[in-house]
């Protein structure tokens, strides 16, 4: 009798793994934020680089765009990228906030002077906490908001000269 309790165990937990096994091939792990596009910015309170106060989603409302970019000054594609956000500040139906992240401010202070400094707006995340309601996983990353703050489109990686023509387009 006790063997057959010990087999009828075995084959229970080997039949619990395999159905482990084969739900876990369905599921898919990468993290995709492809659903944020269409979807509205809400409750948005970063705090401002410099002043002691925060920056909402007013803040976005002010232009037809904005492009929120999250860098840092230890981020070497942000470096590429950089150049192609001095371009972008040049359009007029388009405002760029800049989200400093994870980053020493005398190191963010340094890159903006060395590079330029493309933002209307400067917010940083500290703790890169706030970021994650972005759906920001790593830097850098550009979202392009309406004036409405719904979501356009969100640029993994840093902003490439395609990139950077998809959005003149859509801000002219």
């Amino acid at each position: 009798m006790q063997i057959k309790f010990i087999k009828f165990i075995t084959l229970s937990i080997i039949f619990f793994i395999i159905v482990v096994f084969f739900i876990s091939l369905n599921r898919t792990t990468v993290y995709d934020t492809k659903n944020l596009v269409g979807q509205k910015i809400t409750n948005v309170k970063l705090d401002h680089f410099t002043l002691k106060k925060f920056v909402t989603e007013e803040s976005f409302k002010k232009k037809e765009y904005t492009l929120i970019n999250f860098w840092a000054s230890w981020c070497a594609p942000c470096r590429v990228e950089h150049p192609l956000l001095i371009k972008l500040s040049e359009e007029k139906n388009l405002k760029l906030v800049g989200v400093n992240f994870k980053d020493k401010k005398s190191n963010a202070l340094k890159f903006l002077k060395e590079l330029g400094n493309p933002y209307e707006i400067l917010a940083k995340d500290v703790s890169g906490k706030h970021s994650v309601n972005f759906g920001i996983y790593g830097i850098p990353e550009s979202i392009l908001v309406n004036k409405n703050l719904i979501i356009i489109k969100k640029f993994i990686g840093p902003i490439s000269e395609e990139d950077l023509k998809y959005i003149k387009t859509i801000v002219k």
